[in-house]
């Protein structure tokens, strides 16, 4: 069992989904900036485990889980409240080389928590299905469907059917080529009462050498002729799409994030870059461009110092953001 919780310290001079303060789209003069970090106590987690099948691991109740890069299965380890799920899943690796993952969701436990209204839960009847082959020398293939059937949110049900590749090569002793392949269809499903069918691609190279990665992609959430976009409404969101978390709903004219990214450690410090050139998939609209930059630093075995930020520059869509945080973490 493991239980979180989240106070602030201070004065709440910031709106959040509970605290009643007005948000920047409110007409209220009191407005104030988001920080989706609602006050709550709660149990994270609480699951009954069963390993007593070969290489079979079975879980029932509330528990983290994740899957591939969280795009479309993710916990949202970045907020203070973590999204869990109330599920049961089964992981088996009996197969040489295979990893099949199956989960049944009857409910989310979203980082707004309960207290935060119709949508902190959502009861769903979701069926889960990953495979994941690492037995290829060049990478590892996935194939994944996700059945999303929302309770009290039918136009959110959706079906996606997809392939995802990725891995590295080694070029010499000191390069590797890094590169993700991904590809998935999406269309209503269920009792939702709209008709679409949208597709999602990922291509990504890079390299990795002396220390230093360089990566080059893009990423496309489309769109149905304006009048749906793929939606992703389970991933850990704030690490797709840039950290000003403009993207967190893709509009419905869909969205192509082109971005370039670059990291490297120097004296145990762990730094990055990204630049991210967003606009849409349909109707020919500029959404605008995103820079964001890293450091996190161990100052010890227990504590860990680091800092973000991100600006945004919009276009034809929503407004211009700063960002910034800076955080200290203990693991004990």
């Amino acid at each position: 069992m493991e239980a979180e919780s989240v106070t602030a310290v201070g004065s709440e001079n910031f709106s959040s989904p509970t605290n009643g303060v007005p948000s920047p789209s409110s007409t209220s003069p009191n407005r104030h900036p988001v920080v989706a970090d609602p006050t709550e106590t709660e149990i994270n987690q609480a699951y009954i485990r069963y390993q007593g099948l070969a290489d079979t691991d079975i879980k029932y109740g509330r528990q983290l889980f994740t899957l591939d890069n969280h795009r479309f299965i993710g916990h949202v380890a970045w907020r203070q409240n973590e999204q869990t799920y109330d599920a049961a899943t089964v992981v088996n690796q009996s197969l040489e080389d295979t990893t099949l993952t199956a989960g049944y969701i009857y409910n989310v436990n979203r980082l707004v928590s309960g207290a935060a209204g119709p949508r902190g839960d959502d009861a769903m009847q979701t069926g889960v299905f990953n495979a994941r082959y690492d037995g290829l020398a060049a990478g590892s293939l996935t194939a994944y469907s996700y059945l999303l059937d929302y309770d009290n949110l039918d136009t959110a049900s959706t079906s996606s059917y997809g392939l995802r590749f990725t891995g590295d090569t080694e070029v010499s002793d000191s390069v590797k080529a890094l590169y993700t392949l991904e590809y998935a269809q999406q269309s209503d499903y269920a009792d939702n009462p709209d008709s679409f069918e949208v597709d999602y691609y990922k291509v990504e190279g890079g390299v990795s050498a002396s220390g230093v990665t360089f990566k080059l992609g893009q990423e496309t959430l489309g769109s149905d002729g304006g009048t749906a976009s793929f939606q992703t409404p389970l991933a850990t969101l704030h690490a797709m799409n840039g950290w000003t978390d403009k993207f967190l709903s893709t509009p419905e004219n869909g969205l192509v994030d082109s971005y370039a990214s670059i990291g490297t450690k120097v004296g145990g410090i762990k730094l990055m870059g990204i630049h991210h050139q967003f606009e849409s998939d349909t109707a020919s609209q500029d959404y605008g461009t995103e820079t964001g930059v890293l450091a996190v630093k161990p100052l010890t075995e227990t504590y860990t110092l680091g800092f973000k930020a991100a600006r945004y520059s919009s276009d034809d869509f929503s407004v211009d953001t700063d960002k910034a945080w800076l955080w200290v973490s203990a693991n004990f």
